[in-house]
């Protein structure tokens, strides 16, 4: 057994998992933060994708010990002051989702995306990006509309703030 001690969501955290306990394991069962999903437990899906260190990485992929020491953000972590953060926001307003299963893992891909290229995504970038996120219940047509409009509407609130 090892300690892990990492910060999630904000929080720092102290827990002990066996050596091979996988990150979205340890999100999930020894935190109680179950809006990162388990799909496929083969990094092919996407359902688990949190944020390590400012970076998108699929948690099925990452022991719990090799996140020791990183700012690890889910799902839970995005809204703040029960506000929606605007990819939230924008799945909501675009119908990015249906039977919500592969949302979390979306949203967290797509704040990944907007981050890294602002407001000048196009729907072609959207879609190569989203390679690994796989959803059985849309065309990604809305999933794309959606991530389009938040990185308009962030990129809007960047230029603001300037």
């Amino acid at each position: 057994m090892a300690k892990v001690t990492m910060t999630v969501n904000g929080r720092k955290v102290a827990k002990e998992c066996e050596d091979r306990t996988l990150l979205v394991h340890f999100i999930r069962e020894n935190l109680g933060l179950t809006g990162t999903h388990v799909g496929c437990d083969t990094s092919q899906c996407g359902a688990c994708v949190v944020h390590m260190d400012g970076k998108a990485v699929k948690s099925c992929s990452i022991l719990a010990a090799q996140a020791a020491g990183s700012e690890i953000l889910t799902i839970e972590g995005l809204a703040a002051n029960g506000e929606l953060h605007p990819v939230q926001a924008a799945f909501r307003q675009n119908h990015g989702l249906q039977c919500g299963f592969c949302t979390p893992g979306m949203v967290m891909t797509a704040v990944d995306m907007i981050n890294r290229y602002g407001a000048v995504l196009d729907e072609k970038t959207v879609r190569e990006n989203l390679e690994g996120n796989i959803c059985r219940c849309t065309g990604y047509h809305n999933i794309v509309k959606a991530i389009l409009a938040a990185a308009t509407e962030m990129g809007a609130a960047r230029q603001a703030a300037e």
